[in-house]
């Protein structure tokens, strides 16, 4: 199991926030384009803490260098279940420096785009503070 699960499943965010690099990329699945850097990845990773319910993780797929994880996971947003897909690239350092989401099915990914829009001042707040 790598750290970032481990940190998640323990909802241990200080150490989720530790783990990315500053210069990570994530690419939201529902939103178009990328957000580049530490404290807006980790200002959003917050705000799906705040929305996702009864997540966990149900399958871990890393690749032959360790460097690249798949992490699939299953949660609630509201009432819809979502099923999902965190996939991480880990730099030379260990941290991570690409954190793409994927998610299905459709309904569940417009209850996530609703609730992450409503977080999103927060956010954006969080993430210039940081």
């Amino acid at each position: 199991m790598n750290s970032f699960r481990k940190a998640v499943e323990a909802g241990d965010l200080d150490a989720v926030e530790e783990l990315l690099a500053d210069d990570v990329v994530f690419t939201s699945p529902v939103a178009f384009k990328p957000y580049p850097g530490k404290p807006i990845t980790a200002a959003i990773l917050r705000g799906v803490w705040r929305v996702f319910s009864d997540f966990r993780y149900v399958r871990e797929i890393a690749g032959a260098d360790g460097r690249d994880h798949a992490l699939v996971f299953t949660a609630k947003v509201g009432d819809k279940e979502i099923n999902g897909c965190d996939f991480l690239h880990f730099d030379e350092d260990g941290r991570i420096d690409e954190f793409m989401v994927m998610v299905r099915p459709l309904s569940a990914a417009q209850a996530l785009s609703e609730a992450m829009g409503a977080q999103f001042e927060r956010i954006s707040r969080e993430a210039a503070d940081a």
